[in-house]
């Protein structure tokens, strides 16, 4: 069995709630029997994707097993390839978008930088398309992930869906009919479980806050509940058998 920890949007900022809200699902990961296999952060990882909101996140991540993340659109390219150049693999640089193929055991993660630089909403590029349908088309034995920040389904929110990814019929036209096990996203902070393109598309929760619809009762004090318990999604991968994710919220005494 292989086993992803599926993070999203911790949105660190030098403050001590987004720092302790990402403590809990870490120490809740480090009291695991058995390690997960791989820690994968959908975006937003800094608030203002400032040099040292990102040393704050290689800090914080410093566990036992391979972290991979990729960028949101609070993220910054240049100080986010600067500060996690052992994360995504490139060389230091100012160079938008951040893409990654990453293989962790058998299985392959393709990273997608979905952010518009200055926008909340997403876009791949001709060109990223391009770059994605070759690497969709290399062989792969094992399962086959693919991450990025913005998911292209809308989720019935007014503010939300203005924000999704903005090129999703060319996205399902370079996704449809390949090998993938799953689709993994973030954003909108809110755990998500629906299909996009004829694959599974699971979007974590928001480590920092939960988006709540405007019909549940904490849409009243407005976009984000910061009260709501933290999260994570567990993907288990087993040879033969469907894709298994569950969902955890932690109490906020787990640290």
């Amino acid at each position: 069995m292989f086993v992803i920890a599926h993070l999203s949007d911790p949105h660190l900022d030098g403050s001590a709630d987004a720092r302790d809200r990402l403590r809990q699902v870490t120490a809740y990961l480090r009291e695991f029997s058995r390690p997960v296999d791989v820690v994968l952060v959908t975006g937003d990882l800094a608030d203002h994707g400032l040099a040292e909101e990102y040393a704050e996140f290689a800090a914080e991540l410093a566990l036992d097993v391979p972290v991979l993340a990729l960028p949101g659109n609070h993220d910054v390219s240049a100080p986010l390839r600067t500060g996690l150049a052992s994360y995504v693999g490139t060389p230091a640089g100012s160079g938008h978008p951040v893409h990654q193929v990453h293989d962790v055991g058998a299985a392959r993660f393709v990273l997608l930088d979905t952010s518009v630089p200055g926008e909340d909403y997403g876009l791949l590029s001709e060109e990223s398309l391009a770059w994605l349908s070759d690497v969709l088309d290399e062989p792969v034995d094992g399962p086959l992930f693919v991450a990025f920040h913005h998911p292209p389904n809308k989720l019935d929110h007014p503010v939300l869906d203005q924000w999704i990814l903005k090129s999703g019929d060319a996205f399902a036209d370079v996704l449809r009919g390949k090998p993938i096990t799953a689709l993994l996203a973030g954003h909108v902070h809110n755990g998500v479980a629906t299909t996009f393109a004829g694959h599974p598309l699971l979007v974590a929760p928001g480590t920092r806050s939960t988006a709540p619809l405007p019909f549940e009762p904490a849409a009243a004090a407005g976009l984000v509940d910061l009260a709501a318990p933290t999260g994570l999604a567990l993907h288990l991968h087993t040879p033969d058998q469907p894709l298994v994710t569950l969902y955890r919220f932690l109490p906020s005494t787990w640290s």
